[in-house]
């Protein structure tokens, strides 16, 4: 099928002319006035508009203004036509937007030689661009699936982790589904307002299952012991904490972004910090400790609570592990964090499978 080509333009020889050279090549579409060519872009797409300068309704220029005012005609490549051949005029023209200048009368060869030209770097154009446009999605696809690759990964590296002391993998899918909860709770809350993007909660439920991945390096002796812990036992068992952020820059710190490996590191190094500053491994105190840390502290106990595991049984009912937790507002837990936690009661219910 032809290129379709408007020819715009007041005086009806210069229309006849016009067609009379491009006919054999193209399709033409002809309007003796600005509004004219307008109305029929309303309804149609040409390849190409060849545009009179000088026309009494309304002018080149203005026509031009208002063809790249709309998205569906903004691209469509425009050469000028005018019997003024003025440096200022032709300046003029190249400013405002078009591909090409012809200047009147036409010289049949240059005109046709101008127009092939100008359609055929168009074609180029759009070629490029849906080249462009494929391989981009195609690298956002391959990021996609490199990433959600990553992410089970990690996923299975913790659950190999937590399997270590008796778990079952459980707890680190459940830390990281309480996590999105709690963060996406504070933030429809509108609190910690600068720090609780989107990209931040996405970050921190992606890292919430390593918060433990130091654990790696603590003896099995320790972490399956089914009783309490000595006081060496247990500062061998804190050390988890500092391991993590040397292992956590071993296996990310070259393959992920900076944002996301230091929300890894705060969650691993800090979820054991308390509010009252007593906690390990550096005695952080309120708002010292890092909101990640915070936030995955409360989610860890909640978890630590509910489940089994080798040195305790579950807690029940639910409402005795908000008691117990309640008690640790202002002490162990952010009193901010806690609150919301404790209203958050039906939801939790309900993603436990609790009757109430």
């Amino acid at each position: 099928m032809k290129n379709t080509i408007l020819v715009v333009d007041d005086d009806k020889t210069n229309l006849a002319l016009a067609q009379k050279i491009l006919m054999p090549r193209y399709r033409i579409a002809a309007s003796n006035s600005g509004r004219g060519a307008l109305k029929y872009l309303e309804n149609h797409h040409p390849e190409l508009i060849l545009l009179d300068i000088n026309m009494p309704d309304m002018d080149g220029y203005e026509v031009m203004k208002q063809i790249r005012a709309k998205e569906d005609t903004r691209t469509i490549p425009v050469i000028f036509l005018t019997a003024d051949n003025l440096a200022e005029t032709e300046v003029k023209c190249f400013q405002m937007g078009a591909m090409d200048f012809v200047t009147k009368p036409f010289v049949p060869d240059i005109l046709l030689s101008r127009v092939d030209k100008t359609i055929e770097l168009d074609q180029y154009r759009h070629n490029l661009e849906n080249m462009v446009k494929e391989q981009a999605e195609k690298i956002t696809e391959d990021a996609r699936r490199i990433s959600k690759i990553q992410d089970s990964v990690i996923v299975g590296m913790a659950n190999l982790i937590e399997s270590r002391d008796g778990s079952t993998g459980k707890h680190v899918k459940n830390t990281q589904m309480y996590v999105r909860m709690i963060a996406d709770e504070l933030r429809n809350r509108n609190l910690f307002e600068e720090e609780l993007t989107e990209e931040y909660i996405e970050d921190l439920c992606k890292a919430a299952p390593l918060h433990d991945v130091g654990k790696i390096k603590i003896p099995d002796s320790i972490l399956q012991k089914p009783g309490r812990l000595t006081p060496e036992e247990f500062d061998t068992m804190k050390q988890h904490t500092t391991h993590s952020s040397t292992i956590i820059q071993m296996i990310i710190g070259d393959v992920e972004d900076e944002h996301y490996v230091r929300i890894v590191e705060d969650i691993a190094m800090y979820h054991h910090e308390r509010w009252d500053g007593t906690g390990y491994p550096t005695g952080l105190k309120e708002e010292e400790i890092p909101l990640a840390a915070r936030i995955m502290s409360v989610a860890d106990v909640f978890d630590a609570l509910y489940e089994e595991r080798c040195y305790k049984p579950p807690i029940r009912p639910i409402e005795r592990i908000m008691q117990i937790m309640m008690e640790g507002k202002g002490t162990q837990f952010d009193p901010v964090i806690i609150d919301v936690f404790m209203e958050m009661l039906p939801m939790l219910k309900e993603v436990l499978g609790i009757s109430s």
